[in-house]
């Protein structure tokens, strides 16, 4: 195997006896604490070790104190661009994936984004991180917010992502997930036209949220496009909290709908009036 790749200089042979252990516990992302600790040596002097690998192309920095490996494929020392899910786990855990993303996920749109939206229990800065070519947007939960989840393996790696209804569930909970309002009331009509529809879920992922905002925006949104759930609209009209909130917070919302205690653009308010009067 040709080690002498343009780009990638020649190791001693404690240096190739460190990567070649570091390499074989086949973590998808390399960090100073494993490092340290599986080279039994102190934080300072690991980072150090972790650096001069970087600098002589075997290993490629992707956020402070983490690296991945190049592949001995690879002709250039470069990025490599690890599946974004994983890399998020590796980073940001305890965490889950979250918005946009997972709408795409799970079929609900067909777009495609740049962006990766985390959920994670620790507070970090900055919220907006790009690596390998993907922006991270990081949003901090308590942990009793961290329900409705599911595992999905990649390799050796679990990665945590919300189940199809909890999808929906944090676009109403966070509308600067949404993108724009069009987004959310497209992604809402896939959920219930599919076969991931559960209403029963969906009023007990609400009331684990305990949010009043979530159960406006999820009350307007399915009488304006599924008037006939009734159960549901019974449930957001029982749970409706006081105070007035905006629709979304992406766009201007000038017009007040009061039985639902929701600013919404103009367009939205009348669009909803006029499937009032056709009865729809």
């Amino acid at each position: 195997m040709d080690y002498s790749k343009k780009g990638l200089a020649g190791l001693g042979a404690v240096e190739r006896a460190r990567l070649a252990e570091i390499l074989r516990i086949n973590k998808p992302v390399i960090d100073i604490t494993t490092s340290a600790k599986l080279w039994k040596m102190d934080r300072v002097r690991a980072a150090k070790v972790l650096s001069r690998f970087s600098r002589k192309g075997w290993l490629n920095r992707i956020a402070s104190g983490s690296y991945v490996p190049v592949p001995l494929s690879a002709t250039r020392a470069e990025i490599v661009a690890e599946d974004p899910f994983v890399l998020a786990q590796e980073l940001f855990s305890p965490c889950y994936i979250s918005g946009e993303a997972m709408a795409n996920y799970w079929g609900f749109t067909e777009q495609l984004f740049r962006t990766m939206t985390v959920m994670t229990e620790r507070t970090i800065r900055p919220q907006k991180q790009t690596i390998a070519g993907i922006e991270y947007i990081l949003y901090t939960l308590q942990p009793n917010y961290f329900f409705g989840l599911e595992k999905i393996w990649y390799g050796n790696v679990s990665v945590n992502i919300p189940d199809p209804t909890r999808t929906v569930i944090d676009l109403l909970l966070f509308s600067k997930l949404c993108g724009s309002l069009r987004f959310i009331n497209d992604v809402l009509i896939n959920y219930f036209n599919s076969d991931y529809k559960d209403i029963n879920l969906l009023i007990n992922y609400l009331d684990k949220a305990g949010s009043g905002a979530a159960i406006k925006r999820l009350g307007f949104l399915v009488e304006l496009n599924f008037p006939g759930e009734s159960k549901l609209l019974e449930y957001c009209n029982n749970n409706l909290t006081s105070g007035y909130i905006k629709l979304t917070s992406g766009q201007e919302c000038s017009v007040l709908i009061s039985r639902w205690g929701l600013w919404v653009p103009k367009y939205w308010k009348d669009k909803f009036n006029d499937k009032q009067t056709r009865g729809l």
